[in-house]
């Protein structure tokens, strides 16, 4: 499936009887405005869980996530962040009580413990750019969820949802820091396939 969602996504206008969904010749064709077209039954099915077309990923309405209670503080520091010393720090804390999964959670009934995340942003044009993509993400519910840690092997705990943050100042890419050139674009490029832009 995956060669076949691969070769489909260069179509723009040319039509093709088989839906990437199923995989069988397409039923009751519907086509998206980005002019995929797939059988209705498959997409309508497949929008319940994730409103974006399949071949392209261009959002249909809005993703809403499992992100447990939280909140989200933003303060500044005129301390600069290596890469972009011309600029203050943006510092955003996230703070997560204990609580209870809920249904849209992998353990409903099942208590997670309290968090707290900090993170680090250039106060440049492009760092306050995605500043407010961060907090338009984090009202949808994206930036977190519950389940296993990566890092810890925990279940049921509050864990990022593949939007990577800066987490130290310094001490570069591998240790989740500054000096990193691409990564102002790259966590836009992880909000934009969570459906999250300027636009949306």
């Amino acid at each position: 499936m995956e060669d076949k969602l691969r070769n489909n996504s260069d179509m723009t206008l040319e039509f093709t009887e088989d839906c990437v969904i199923c995989l069988d010749k397409i039923k009751d064709r519907k086509s998206l405005k980005c002019f995929h077209a797939f059988c209705s039954e498959c997409i309508d099915l497949l929008f319940k869980f994730k409103p974006a077309c399949p071949v392209c990923n261009t959002y249909y309405g809005e993703y809403r996530g499992t992100q447990p209670e939280g909140t989200m503080k933003v303060t500044r520091s005129w301390q600069s962040l290596p890469g972009f010393e011309k600029h203050g720090a943006i510092i955003i804390e996230y703070n997560f009580p204990s609580g209870i999964q809920g249904p849209e959670h992998p353990n409903p009934g099942v208590r997670y413990s309290r968090t707290s995340r900090t993170a680090f942003l250039p106060a440049s044009e492009e760092g306050e750019k995605v500043l407010k993509l961060l907090k338009k993400a984090f009202a949808r519910r994206l930036i977190f969820t519950i389940g296993r840690s990566v890092t810890t092997g925990l279940n049921n705990v509050i864990t990022w949802n593949d939007i990577h943050h800066k987490t130290r100042m310094d001490g570069g890419p591998q240790c989740f820091g500054y000096p990193d050139p691409d990564y102002l674009s790259r966590v836009q490029e992880e909000l934009r396939l969570k459906g999250v832009t300027e636009d949306n």
